[in-house]
């Protein structure tokens, strides 16, 4: 009979990787049994994290990659990204930083992604993607992929990604812009809503069939997307939508920069 070669080692996660798992693996050293053949990745996401959510491993005090197997009495350490701080010259999981924030989301997630779009940032959505679409796209257009799923989210393909804990749409923006510090990154109404094209200046002629009454005496200012032709300009609603704006950026350093062009009023 063929015997299983097995291992013991101690685990501990530090911060919001503890959302992951059971009350009592909280914020503790625990132990854990593992086949000694398995990565350290296959051993950490089997207790329930998702790779993508790790900044750094450290095995007795040394950083390790992914591919590390461990070893019986191994005491490892698992934190979260920190992405406000440059750990870089330490960790050993952390990928390649995006030169650029652009994200895939999940079909959960419709209106995170209007709001990703309406601060200025490259969002791709359907609520049709099939898990493994979403995966590729992420890791081939190198995408920050945002998800409710935590399977998904441990995929090898996947090197950048973000398991969103909260549920209310408002509390979802602010949770990635925390995690990321992407609050400078904030470029708003520069996309479109719906399709996550640019917009640019049109002339109110260009559009004039498509105005309502009323708009075509009062308002003088419009944008359209280049993708979808959808038409914007400042509805009665811009106001909060900019306060909306505003106080997200103030976030940044206690200033609020100046909100360029805007065109909130959907035809």
């Amino acid at each position: 009979m063929r015997t299983v070669d097995t291992g013991t080692c101690f685990l501990r996660f530090y911060a919001e990787l503890n959302d992951f798992l059971p009350p009592e693996r909280r914020q503790v050293d625990f132990p854990h049994t593992f086949q000694r053949h398995a990565s350290i990745k296959d051993l950490i996401e089997a207790l329930g994290v998702p790779h993508p959510e790790i900044d750094l491993i450290l095995v007795d005090g040394v950083s390790v990659d992914f591919a590390y197997r461990a070893r019986d009495g191994d005491r490892i350490s698992v934190y979260p990204m920190f992405e406000a701080f440059d750990l870089q010259a330490v960790s050993r999981v952390r990928p390649e930083p995006l030169r650029v924030s652009r994200f895939v989301l999940d079909g959960h997630l419709g209106k995170l992604a209007r709001h990703l779009r309406l601060l200025g940032f490259d969002t791709l959505y359907r609520n049709d993607y099939a898990d493994a679409e979403l995966a590729r796209v992420a890791g081939a257009e190198r995408r920050i992929l945002l998800t409710r799923d935590r399977a998904l989210l441990k995929r090898a393909v996947v090197t950048h990604g973000l398991f969103v804990r909260a549920t209310d749409p408002r509390r979802q923006i602010e949770e990635v812009l925390d995690r990321l510090d992407l609050y400078r990154a904030i470029r708003p109404f520069q996309r479109c809503v719906r399709c996550n094209g640019r917009l640019a200046a049109v002339t109110r002629e260009q559009v004039w069939d498509r105005l309502p009454p009323r708009t075509r005496l009062y308002v003088e200012a419009f944008w359209a997307c280049g993708t979808c032709g959808q038409i914007y300009w400042e509805g009665s609603h811009f106001p909060a939508l900019r306060r909306f704006v505003e106080g997200l950026q103030a976030r940044a350093d206690g200033t609020i920069p100046p909100v360029g062009p805007s065109d909130w009023k959907m035809d």
